[in-house]
């Protein structure tokens, strides 16, 4: 249960499926889908009856020297093909409004999938490629949806009016016409399919080399620091140069059927022009007929052509909406029960009972964790890295949910719960602190969207980021730039601590909240800190033991497991892990204060 989430419901190498569930997608537009089809339906049958009023042109007027007979036809020609055009600009501009409309929906889906998902989800995902998903491959289906598939549907019905139209005519030659049609349908078959894999490819390079952008670009100054300049250009040159190889290869087996496509077109327009010139000279076919003819076997010819372009056009956007219901078929490892029930406002007591969790099964990480918390307690986790810590208070979160055993808020089973009502009583301080852009009253007001001014100046004043917020050249309205890489590390810790403060909760997690501040800094915090949690319930993190003295509970948690417990004096006289752990570190504070 604590791992990522898992893909549920249609495959997604099944193309059938995924146009279906596409086109199930767009049934609330089927209104405008209508008005497209008449156009279309319009613009082809004008289109498929230009040619017979050529030929009767020919064979009717010209042929008798009947002008004004020609001139009434070129008036119905000219209204037929302004008609047409007319249709086709119609068509066109519903589809782009239906694409851009369709595509907003899509891409809104699947954003707000994302932002349902579990921490364990996104850990299994690199986040350019989320980015890719979300962008690049939306924006190849809204290529095909507004230039490619009324062309594509256009091209079938006038592919298979012309095929008609010249079987009326005549029949021998229309017979002619189809002799090349198996070879040239086996040829486009063998070729689609191989585009078919050869784009899902470029689409699944594309994800990782934004990837690879994604990471280079957010962990620029690390990158500097280490001196790693060239390593991130090497990492990128070989994620570029993979995804130059895949698309070099979709695109030559595009390339390759247009030629095919011309030649064949060509010998087969050729043969039919000598076999329909011999009928017309032995007198079995008229010359208006045969040219007739010959505009519908160029109809038949280049709709064929266009056909298997737009196919691997269409490939391509498979292969993208594939990607994009790959994300929207995971299920989110931590999801509301269907009776989950509203949560009131809790007292803040929090049991563990019998707690196992495993981010991969058969291997655990935490082992029977028994914990019980009074309302407004203090609890201090302390233990070395990795030993299973920020997990704990990622299950108390419920950023992930227990393998084994409960979880409880006042006697409550965090699973019977809406996740929605406990994250409102709930207030994390992570360690690595995220600021959004916008303003430095912005980032405090996330912790609380309709606190007055007022009281976002007082959050800042209890965590004591009031004093350097004023020295701002635009105090409370200065900007944060992309992640607040503007401000020290300090001063976002304590732009989040005063967001946690805002939320005003009942159960306060921090975790190393004060790990970035120096020791001055630190110092100033413990009254805001005490502040913060009285009368609630806290839980806290810190490899700085001075920080959690007056903790009332002391957890030493080592390889997943509680192995001390008590106050700090109860720990302290036991002479055990937390012991040899905090009067290192005093050994180490008088070495640096000498």
């Amino acid at each position: 249960m604590g791992g990522g989430g898992r893909p549920t419901g249609e495959s997604a190498r099944d193309p059938g499926t995924t146009l279906r569930r596409l086109f199930g997608y767009m049934r609330r537009f089927k209104g405008r889908i209508g008005l497209v089809a008449g156009c279309v339906l319009v613009s082809t049958a004008l289109g498929l009856l230009g040619p017979i009023l050529l030929g009767r042109a020919i064979d009717r007027f010209i042929a008798q020297g009947d002008l004004d007979g020609l001139a009434r036809t070129v008036s119905v020609l000219l209204a037929v093909y302004g008609t047409a055009f007319l249709t086709t600009m119609a068509q066109s501009l519903l589809m782009v409004e239906i694409a851009q409309r369709f595509i907003s929906v899509l891409r809104s889906l699947i954003f707000e999938h994302i932002q349902r998902l579990s921490l364990a989800d996104h850990n299994q995902r690199r986040t350019g490629d989320l980015m890719s998903r979300v962008g690049n491959d939306t924006e190849t289906i809204n290529q095909t949806l507004s230039n490619g598939l009324i062309e594509f549907v256009s091209n079938v019905l006038l592919l298979l009016g012309s095929l008609v139209f010249m079987i009326v005519l005549n029949w021998q030659l229309g017979l002619g016409a189809l002799l090349l049609l198996p070879t040239m349908l086996y040829i486009t078959g063998q070729v689609t399919v191989r585009s078919r894999r050869a784009f899902r490819r470029v689409q699944r390079r594309l994800g990782i080399m934004n990837a690879t952008i994604e990471e280079s670009v957010t962990n620029f100054r690390e990158i500097k620091a280490f001196n790693r300049e060239e390593a991130a250009q090497e990492e990128f040159a070989e994620a570029s140069q993979a995804y130059r190889d895949v698309a070099t290869h979709a695109e030559v087996i595009l390339a390759i059927l247009g030629p095919m496509f011309s030649t064949m077109s060509v010998i087969t327009l050729g043969a039919l022009a000598l076999f329909g010139g011999w009928l017309a000279i032995n007198g079995h076919v008229q010359v208006g007929i045969m040219a007739t003819f010959i505009i519908y076997i160029r109809n038949f010819f280049r709709p064929l052509r266009s056909l298997a372009m737009l196919y691997n056009q269409l490939q391509s956007s498979i292969a993208g909406a594939e990607r994009i219901f790959e994300v929207l078929d995971t299920v989110p490892s931590v999801t509301d029960r269907p009776d989950a029930i509203p949560l009131p406002r809790v007292e803040g007591a929090v049991e563990f009972d019998h707690v196992h969790f495993a981010y991969d099964p058969g291997t655990p990480v935490l082992h029977d964790i028994n914990l019980q918390v009074e309302p407004g307690q203090t609890v201090a986790l302390v233990g070395p890295t990795g030993a299973g810590k920020t997990t704990i208070v990622s299950l108390l979160s419920r950023f992930l949910d227990v393998t084994e055993g409960a979880i409880r808020v006042d006697g409550m089973d965090l699973r019977d719960i809406k996740q929605a009502d406990w994250r409102r009583q709930l207030g994390v301080v992570l360690q690595d602190t995220y600021l959004f852009s916008g303003t430095v009253k912005d980032n405090i007001r996330f912790g609380n969207p309709d606190a007055a001014d007022a009281e976002i100046v007082e959050a800042a004043r209890v965590a004591n980021a009031d004093w350097f917020i004023r020295r701002l050249p635009s105090g409370y309205d200065s900007r944060v730039s992309e992640r607040g890489h503007n401000f020290s590390e300090g001063q976002r810790q304590l732009i989040a601590i005063a967001r946690a403060v805002l939320a005003q909760p009942r159960v306060l997690i921090l975790d190393e909240a004060t790990s970035s501040v120096d020791t001055r800094t630190e110092f100033q915090l413990q009254s805001a800190l005490l502040d913060l949690i009285q009368h609630r319930t806290a839980f806290v993190i810190a490899h700085r033991l001075n920080t959690i003295r007056n903790a009332d509970i002391v957890l030493f948690v080592l390889d997943g497991r509680i192995v001390e417990r008590g106050s700090h004096e109860e720990l302290m006289d036991l002479h055990g892990h937390y012991h040899d752990l905090y009067t290192s570190q005093r050994r180490r504070l008088r070495v640096e204060h000498a």
